[in-house]
């Protein structure tokens, strides 16, 4: 049997401060620990009330559950989940944590209790939660910029594209058409590089957040044989797109990015030959590969590919096509959704980018696209045909207006869904509505169009206009009679999306 002596010497060797008390609360033993922690010498607190150890805030409440412990007896920590307190003989208070053991001398039960100090514990979780706070408020600071940035940077970009536009089909001289003809190229590098620099930026705050679903693969082939086949083919290339069934589980419009951005490099960076889509799968991954027969890309230089305005054979001072951007893009998208990306390449001969995605089920019905007949509005035959423009920035406002004057439209315009509807109750013949999305007050192009549709009672064609490429906006429901177009838009294919949603008749 152990003897009295060495248990005393076992508890003064404990880290914690040991204090033994019996069932009236009295304390019968206290450890040489005590003393640094509390300032008192142990011989000063036998006999005492173990309450003297408390703020006297909470001593009557301590005497109330110190009662109820001796009638349920068992090892366990003294108050789980609240934040407890002791007090020293100087008067100060200090936080810390308790555990309680039950024991007996043979004759009576007493309570061990076992107090540690964690006043660096709750310094070290205050830091933490202020730096959790610190670090919300830096991204909610990043997400405001980004949404303004994404505005306000495209809104300008936006109204010299429509006026280019404009002067393009006002201006028949050549050396003008010249002028035009490189000042729009100039908008349009300025175009790509604020959004890839945005998408960066976006990627890096973490604003992206994926949207995963069942999807059909077709779906985005569709989308890329429609957007460069014709670029594919202006360069003398074959396109081929492989005919893919299979549903896959992921972010369409991710997926869609990335693979766009993979073949827009594998028809920059091939001259002659061919670029392929196509689709290999089993029964766990499918794997979608952009294959190309360019330059290829020299085994000591894959390691940089993904690098921001790394160009594959481009020095540092030489002209650029491009910027290098779009590879450190999808490198960023995959590592967001978590993906495997792999590359092979052979200087001379080409390149094959696989990216491989987990199966989804076959019952999806993709209602991220829109689907529907469409309804045509009757206007009066032979007009030109009326469109409500709804805009709140002037400059683009009067840009656009311009344009479509030019292009032979008839243009009411509005800067709220109020003056929308307004205008939709005089003029019953409007045959579409171009919208901006965020408009003044807070009020949003969706909300206009939903407003105009309700009072008109049919489902006009509408195009919305937004420079917003959060998820929220990837989230908004689509239809077959509405068109969602990123700023900066080109006045080409802002007609053409207009031309999309008119009546035949028009």
């Amino acid at each position: 049997m152990l003897s009295s002596d060495l248990v005393r010497s076992a508890l003064d060797s404990a880290p914690d401060a040991t204090v033994i008390v019996d069932a009236s609360g009295s304390v019968v033993f206290a450890s040489h620990q005590v003393a640094g922690l509390f300032g008192y010498e142990p011989s000063e607190l036998q006999g005492r009330n173990i309450e003297v150890l408390l703020p006297e805030r909470f001593r009557d409440r301590h005497v109330h559950h110190r009662r109820m412990y001796s009638e349920s007896l068992r090892t366990r920590p003294m108050g789980a989940g609240l934040e407890l307190f002791a007090l020293r003989k100087d008067g100060t208070e200090f936080p810390v944590e308790i555990s309680l053991s039950p024991i007996t001398d043979g004759i009576a039960m007493l309570v061990v209790a076992s107090i540690r100090d964690i006043t660096d514990h709750r310094s070290i979780e205050r830091a933490l939660h202020e730096a959790r706070e610190t670090a919300e408020r830096a991204n909610q600071a990043k997400s405001r910029f980004l949404a303004t940035a994404s505005h306000d940077l495209r809104q300008p970009l936006q109204t010299l594209a429509l006026l280019n536009g404009t002067m393009r089909r006002m201006l028949k001289d050549e050396q003008f058409a010249e002028v035009l003809a490189q000042e729009e190229q100039a908008i349009g590098a300025m175009s790509r590089l604020l959004n890839a620099l945005l998408d960066i930026s976006k990627l890096e705050s973490g604003a992206i957040r994926p949207e995963v679903t069942d999807f059909k693969v077709a779906e985005i082939f569709a989308e890329l044989r429609s957007e460069f086949a014709s670029l594919a083919a202006d360069k003398g290339l074959t396109f081929v797109i492989d005919s893919c069934a299979d549903y896959v589980h992921s972010d369409p419009s991710l997926i869609g990015q990335v693979l766009r951005n993979l073949v827009s490099n594998a028809i920059k960076y091939t001259r002659e030959g061919c670029v392929q889509l196509r689709c290999l799968h089993d029964r766990a991954f499918v794997r979608l590969q952009v294959l190309d027969t360019g330059i290829g890309i020299p085994a000591d230089e894959l390691v940089h590919i993904y690098d921001e305005f790394y160009q594959v054979g481009v020095g540092t001072n030489t002209s650029r096509d491009g910027f290098g951007l779009g590879l450190s893009i999808v490198s960023r998208i995959v590592q967001l959704l978590g993906l495997k990306l792999d590359v092979q390449s052979e200087v001379g001969k080409g390149s094959v980018f696989s990216l491989e995605l987990p199966v989804g089920a076959e019952h999806a019905d993709s209602a991220w696209r829109g689907a529907g007949g469409a309804i045509r509005h009757q206007g009066g035959r032979g007009d030109p045909p009326h469109v409500l423009l709804v805009e709140d920035d002037p400059g683009v406002l009067n840009a656009t207006r311009m344009l479509l004057k030019v292009e032979g439209y008839r243009v009411t315009t509005a800067g709220s869904r109020a003056e929308a509807l307004q205008h939709v109750a005089k003029h019953r013949d409007i045959a579409l509505l171009l919208t901006d999305f965020h408009l003044a007050n807070g009020e949003t192009g969706v909300e206009v169009i939903e407003a105009v549709r309700q009072y008109a009672g049919i489902e006009l064609g509408a195009v919305l206009v937004t420079g917003d490429t959060s998820s929220a906006v990837r989230a908004l429901p689509r239809d077959a009679r509405l068109r969602l177009a990123s700023k900066p838009i080109s006045p080409d294919e802002l007609l053409g999306l207009m031309r999309e949603l008119l009546p035949a008749s028009s």
